[in-house]
């Protein structure tokens, strides 16, 4: 695909309205909204920017009408006015992605934005629409033939082939279609009375993994190295409980703000992870901007992720790590342990790193095999 110049962008986006989003109109020196570059009159300039932000207003995917409000703009409103404890994280915020006349339209619009700013080697954030904008983001780097790793948190699994919605279906496509781009799929914090057991199984046979949500609250900790080699990551807010994102319908139950705060920061810890959407947000839904409030926060914990991430170094730089080598079930292998961050990766019997856990360590130490190194190996 040809990369479209950045300045013709301005063709598939609605720049902000300030005074729409500040409430006292001007932001202290000490708040987000004094230190991000906004598209207002012009697109900003994104060279140097650390996260570019992109709203979207699609929700024809999932069949809601469209909110009388702007999702990303409601999270902008509360966004902007944190405070900045990341001055080293340059924002560029880059507006709306204009709905298409069709939704094929704003796929189509969206991958040509993303494309871009993926060109520019830019960690992108999509606030807002159905969890069918995934899809776009991941067809990506299809069209980049480019082998990715996904990670989708949301109480359901998207396979009902039954359904003529995208919101409800579009993993059918991204886990099945030919050729395929994703080397492993991880979805997070699925509710097992929405999870027919059929689709486990078809999850499973396809050597892809999934935590439901009792057990990712049980140890959150196990999450980071699933998220860690993720490009594409994904959060539905259906995934949180009704009480701190009153604007999820589904369920009362699922992940705290908490869980999903903590889960955003291990994103951002990620080396790799560069395109990653927040969606299922309707404001029309919210009560007293709570899940707005939240989502916000969760943006907050990813930049913090951002810093923490800064302390990683590549494997390649060993005087880095603590290397530890030993044997269990008569399989010799090393985990490595970066001395900054604490993080820990596993080495497979072709030689390759995976990241794992420092429960993985003390399992191989006990000379059983971790289930982690188990599914990796299975899959090759």
């Amino acid at each position: 695909m040809a990369f479209h110049s950045f300045d013709t962008l301005v063709d598939f986006l609605h720049p902000l309205n300030l005074s729409l989003l500040s409430e006292n109109k001007e932001y202290k020196d000490t708040q987000l909204g004094r230190h991000i570059s906004f598209f207002e009159d012009s697109l900003p300039d994104i060279s140097s920017a650390d996260l570019v932000l992109i709203g979207c207003n699609e929700t024809r995917g999932s069949g809601e009408p469209i909110a009388s409000i702007s999702a990303a703009d409601a999270v902008r409103k509360q966004f902007y006015k944190l405070y900045n404890w990341h001055n080293e994280i340059k924002i560029a915020d880059i507006g709306n992605i204009k709905r298409g006349a069709t939704l094929y339209d704003t796929y189509v619009a969206l991958k040509i934005v993303f494309s871009e700013i993926l060109n520019y080697n830019k960690r992108i954030i999509i606030i807002g629409g159905s969890h069918d904008l995934m899809l776009a983001q991941y067809n990506v780097y299809a069209e980049m033939k480019k082998i990715i790793e996904a990670t989708c948190i949301d109480a359901f699994i998207n396979l009902d082939a039954g359904s003529d919605l995208p919101a409800d279906n579009f993993l059918i496509e991204m886990l099945t279609s030919e050729p395929n781009f994703l080397r492993h799929y991880n979805h997070i914090g699925f509710q097992s009375y929405f999870v027919h057991r059929a689709t486990l199984e078809t999850i499973d046979r396809l050597r892809f993994d999934c935590y439901r949500a009792g057990i990712v609250k049980e140890n959150i900790l196990e999450m980071e190295p699933v998220i860690r080699n993720s490009e594409l990551f994904g959060f539905d807010i259906s995934a949180i409980q009704n009480s701190d994102a009153p604007a999820n319908l589904t369920t009362p139950n699922g992940l705290t703000g908490e869980d999903a705060c903590t889960l955003m920061q291990y994103a951002g810890m990620s080396l790799v992870a560069n395109m990653i959407g927040i969606y299922g947000y309707n404001p029309s839904h919210d009560v007293h901007e709570l899940t707005a409030k939240q989502i916000s926060q969760m943006l907050w914990y990813f930049m913090e992720g951002m810093m923490k991430c800064r302390l990683e170094a590549p494997l390649s730089e060993r005087n880095k790590f603590n290397e530890y080598k030993l044997i269990f079930a008569e399989v010799e292998t090393a985990f490595r342990q970066n001395k900054k961050t604490g993080r820990w990766w596993m080495q497979l019997p072709n030689g390759k790193f995976i990241p794992c856990s420092y429960k993985d360590y003390k399992t191989a130490c006990n000379n059983e095999i971790p289930e982690r190194w188990m599914r990796a190996v299975e899959r090759g």
